[in-house]
């Protein structure tokens, strides 16, 4: 598994043989804290939509920033293994800005997805993909499968 999960350099290699193999690089990123079955739906339309399939999650430090202190439940290294499991994954890198916008405008994928939660017009780094040609998607969204629904629902169990 540790030849899916890449550091930027090792990323800017594997991008430039999908371009040499003129393959398909579709992109999603997000915190991927607790993996449920919406993720992994979502993931296979993802990667239906191309040849490789790179999945960018933000680090432990930018999950805090964008959830609250007790998040992540996971760690970064825990939550890059766990999706580098799948088989509709290709790859998986880990940034640490709050936007992708960056390291799309590195990778410049052929496609850009995320989940229907989003509009187009909210999803960062649509400006840089379709400049450069590709395409910028919002997937059908679970009803239901969040990891915040996940807490809160392990949070009202009480002990027997």
């Amino acid at each position: 598994m540790d030849e899916k999960i890449l550091t930027r350099k090792r990323l800017g290699d594997a991008r430039a043989r999908l371009r040499a193999g003129d393959q398909r690089l579709v992109f999603t990123n997000g915190c991927f804290d607790l993996l449920h079955v919406g993720h992994v739906r979502y993931l296979q339309a993802a990667r239906s939509l191309g040849d490789a399939l790179l999945v960018a999650i933000n680090s432990d430090r930018a999950v805090r920033e964008l959830k609250g202190a007790n998040r992540p439940i996971m760690n970064e290294a825990e939550r890059a293994e766990m999706l580098a499991a799948l088989s509709a994954v290709s790859y998986v890198t880990i940034f640490d800005e709050l936007s992708p916008r960056k390291l799309l405008a590195e990778v410049l994928p052929d496609v850009l997805v995320k989940g229907g939660d989003y509009a187009i017009d909210e999803i960062h780094g649509r400006e840089e993909v379709e400049a450069a040609g590709g395409r910028v998607l919002a997937l059908p969204f679970v009803e239901g499968a969040s990891t915040t629904g996940i807490i809160e629902r392990i949070k009202a169990v009480k002990p027997e």
